[in-house]
């Protein structure tokens, strides 16, 4: 199975290893957070011309997260969240390098180790890797039966056996993996609760068993308050997907499944997984997806080219006047009467008192650009009056965009 070399993990220093040592870091969480990071890199770069050496790296990684982070402060979330990207990048190198058995046996080992010392706990979302770390059906086959039975006495009837196995993921995972999926839905049988972290590899494995509409019964059912929307909406768009029915995917699940840190993003992500569907037909179903939030949807509608709509939606409610500025400046060569009006509708926002910190600079870059969008499309008087009327109405807080442009309006 691949390469036979033993790993040199052994003979190779690791910059990182004299950095992870049991409480290595306070409480504070941005300097651990940056050393993880430095961690990742250093194994990820090794990767490109060593595989096995980066996966020994990363298990090593794996090993020292938990002992070395265990004071810091995680009530921000923020080290939780750099821990699960970090791991996600680790399992894909670990998952991908051309092992041995026997090497791969021994990671595995020194994994689930670290797996089961981990009390805060930073390395849970490993259960769900287990069987792409296995790597093989084999392999995953061999972990499931070790862990299968462990699991069903923790599920089982029986007050003197019932309890928490940590390893119930790690099982399901590894199930899944060696494509045993009746035994999936045999032990989630038993199980205590139907969570979708859980729930999730039932439908997996009816998915791959070729009952999607089952799959998506099993998904919906049963939803509990802490289960996630948006991973039981993307995996039932990836079944209706891969069954052909694009149409109900989208119609059904294509919105929720796709957001995305921000709005231009979230239209990105199901236009690109949907595009035989028209732009402003997205773009119009994602805004009302979303009452009261139109204004912030002007960046993904000018991403689109759609710059009516653009205007239209930042005109509606408000939008951020530094968006709309910028893309005053942007525009004033190639749409001129696209960038006077985001210029001007970034003016009226701003004089209403909208926008985030607020500076003097944005205030007059916003009129800067919308002059100079004005003078190219030929209506700079037009605009430059427009603009002293909507002004001299300013009655927000202590008139500040008055102050800051006064003089040149002619106002002070």
């Amino acid at each position: 199975m691949g390469n036979n070399r033993k790993p040199k993990g052994a003979g190779h220093k690791w910059t990182f290893a004299a950095r992870f040592h049991r409480h290595a870091f306070g409480w504070r969480s941005q300097p651990a957070i940056a050393r993880v990071k430095e961690a990742v890199s250093e194994i990820t770069k090794v990767a490109r011309h060593d595989k096995i050496l980066a996966a020994d790296g990363a298990v090593l990684l794996v090993e020292r997260l938990s002992p070395a982070l265990e004071h810091v402060d995680s009530s921000s979330g923020a080290i939780g969240s750099a821990v699960n990207r970090a791991i996600e990048m680790l399992v894909e190198i670990i998952a991908s390098a051309p092992a041995d058995a026997r090497t791969r046996t021994r990671w595995l080992d020194r994994l689930w180790e670290a797996y089961q010392a981990d009390q805060i706990p930073y390395l849970e979302r490993l259960g769900d890797y287990w069987g792409d770390l296995c790597a093989s059906k084999d392999l995953a086959s061999d972990w499931a039966d070790r862990l299968l039975e462990p699991c069903r006495m923790a599920w089982s009837d029986d007050l003197q056996l019932r309890g928490f196995f940590q390893g119930a993921t790690n099982c399901l995972s590894a199930l899944l993996a060696a494509g045993r999926y009746q035994d999936i839905l045999d032990l989630l049988e038993m199980r205590p609760h139907t969570i979708w972290n859980y729930r999730q590899y039932g439908v997996k494995a009816l998915a791959a068993m070729g009952r999607p509409s089952e799959a998506i019964r099993c998904a919906e059912a049963e939803q509990r308050p802490n289960d996630s929307p948006i991973a039981i909406a993307r995996e039932c768009e990836a079944i209706l997907l891969t069954s052909g029915r694009p149409e109900e995917a989208y119609r059904q699940y294509g919105l929720i499944a796709n957001q995305a840190p921000t709005y231009a993003a979230w239209f990105r992500a199901v236009a690109k997984k949907y595009p035989h569907m028209k732009p402003s037909d997205i773009l119009d179903d994602l805004v009302a997806q979303t009452p009261g939030d139109e204004g912030k949807w002007f960046a993904a509608a000018k991403d689109a080219k759609l710059f009516d709509k653009a205007i239209a939606l930042a005109n509606c409610t408000p939008s951020s006047p530094q968006t709309l500025t910028r893309a005053a400046r942007d525009f004033a060569q190639t749409n001129p009467t696209f960038a006077l009006e985001a210029g001007v509708t970034a003016l009226r926002w701003l004089v209403q008192g909208c926008g985030y910190e607020i500076t003097s600079l944005d205030v007059r870059d916003a009129y800067v650009f919308t002059i100079q969008a004005a003078e190219r499309a030929g209506r700079a008087d037009e605009i430059r009056g427009l603009i002293r009327r909507m002004v001299a109405e300013e009655t927000f807080g202590d008139r500040f965009v008055t102050r800051v442009l006064g003089p040149d309006l002619g106002l002070t």
